[in-house]
């Protein structure tokens, strides 16, 4: 199951009690196949995985899942409030 970083808990928290419509962020995969996405959600898609941590959930469709498996989320924010995510592997 996909790991979350400390930074990336921290980050989806400080979003759901911003923006009160998010609940969580969700990872899907793109249609093409080639890349992955991460949005902002309300509520989890059918046969999405679910995962919290500390306080954070974070929503991973299907096809993300088997990708993501062994992998970590980890994420920063820059000087002007933007956010980029990044990929690991776990331990």
């Amino acid at each position: 199951m996909l790991a979350l970083t400390e930074n990336v808990t921290e980050i989806v928290k400080q979003l759901t009690q911003e923006v009160p419509e998010i609940s969580a962020l969700r990872i899907a995969a793109e249609p093409d196949g080639q890349g992955l996405s991460v949005s902002p959600a309300d509520q989890a898609v059918a046969d999405d995985q679910v995962i919290e941590q500390d306080g954070a959930t974070v929503f991973v469709d299907q096809t993300a899942s088997a990708l993501l498996d062994d992998k970590v989320l980890d994420g920063t924010v820059d000087a002007e409030g933007n956010i980029q995510f990044a990929l690991g592997q776990q331990a």
